[in-house]
């Protein structure tokens, strides 16, 4: 699947205002969605300080006017093989608990608005657990586009662990 066949002209429900809004990224040749209204911002991939003894998840952090920011690598998250940073990748930054949390995605592709009778709830064989972060299935076109919640995308575990770490101690200024 690749997100250059993804055309936003042919999206159902556009033309009637109604569904919701969702942020298109690609992890390799797989596409994704969030809903843009938990997307804070999307910006260039930078500098990644990494952590010591930072838990596996996390790839490093960010200073990102004055906040420190952890980095989550998504590709190493769903067990993809590590890629080299490119120009093309953005980090996705969100919010979960309070808590400012970037995700790197290969490239972010566009802003659609899908109507609620494309989507599909999430199989059951890959729900529960540690995938509660998949909203559901969005039919666009031919594409199917795998629904994410970022602020979920982290374990309540995993939440903790991150807490444990002193990330601004880790900040070069």
């Amino acid at each position: 699947m690749s997100s250059n066949h993804i055309s936003q002209t042919h999206i159902t429900g556009r033309e009637v205002g109604q569904g919701r809004q969702i942020v298109a990224f690609s992890l390799g040749s797989e596409v994704y969605g969030v809903d843009i209204e938990k997307v804070r911002e999307i910006i260039p991939i930078q500098k990644i300080v990494p952590v010591p003894r930072a838990p596996d998840f996390v790839e490093g952090i960010i200073n990102l006017r004055g906040k420190v920011i952890p980095v989550l690598d998504l590709r190493k998250h769903f067990g993809f093989a590590k890629k080299e940073y490119s120009t093309e990748q953005r980090i996705v930054l969100t919010e979960s608990d309070g808590e400012s949390i970037g995700v790197i995605v290969d490239s972010v592709s566009t802003v659609l608005r899908i109507s609620q009778d494309s989507v599909e709830g999430p199989a059951p064989v890959i729900t529960g657990g540690e995938v509660d972060y998949i909203q559901g299935i969005a039919k666009v076109n031919d594409s199917l586009i795998v629904l994410l919640d970022l602020t979920r995308i982290i374990s309540d575990a995993e939440k903790r662990a991150l807490k444990d770490v002193d990330l601004a101690s880790a900040v070069v200024k």
